[in-house]
């Protein structure tokens, strides 16, 4: 079973090494949304796979470290791609939720980035 929560962030950006005069390689900021993907077997007495408040509180901290900042001044984002954060995301996410098997980013509501580790 596979369950999901999303989560949104507020952050800017720029991209260093897009083509000069680049839109994106100007700082310019994005509502993300964030879909964390946790599989696992319901336990048995709770009857649920992972306690969404536990998933919450989990995700959280690294959220409230991305929302309202420049995620090129967070160490490990230099070239702050949806493809880096995704995977900067993820080694992060992994340790802390080891059922986790997708993370979704949209930057825009037409555009996103799925990363299955």
């Amino acid at each position: 079973m596979i369950i999901y929560k999303t989560f949104q962030f507020d952050s800017a950006h720029y991209l260093p090494h897009v083509p000069k005069g680049h839109k994106c390689g100007k700082m310019h900021g994005h509502t993300y949304m964030l879909k964390i993907f946790i599989s696992g077997t319901p336990e048995l007495n709770a009857g649920w796979v992972l306690d969404y408040k536990d998933l919450k509180e989990g995700i959280n901290p690294i959220i409230n470290l991305l929302d309202h900042n420049t995620l090129n001044e967070i160490p490990g984002l230099e070239n702050p791609t949806s493809e880096n954060l995704c995977i900067w995301l993820w080694n992060i996410i992994k340790p802390i939720f080891p059922g986790l098997i997708k993370i979704e980013l949209n930057e825009t509501p037409t555009s996103g980035v799925i990363y299955e580790g």
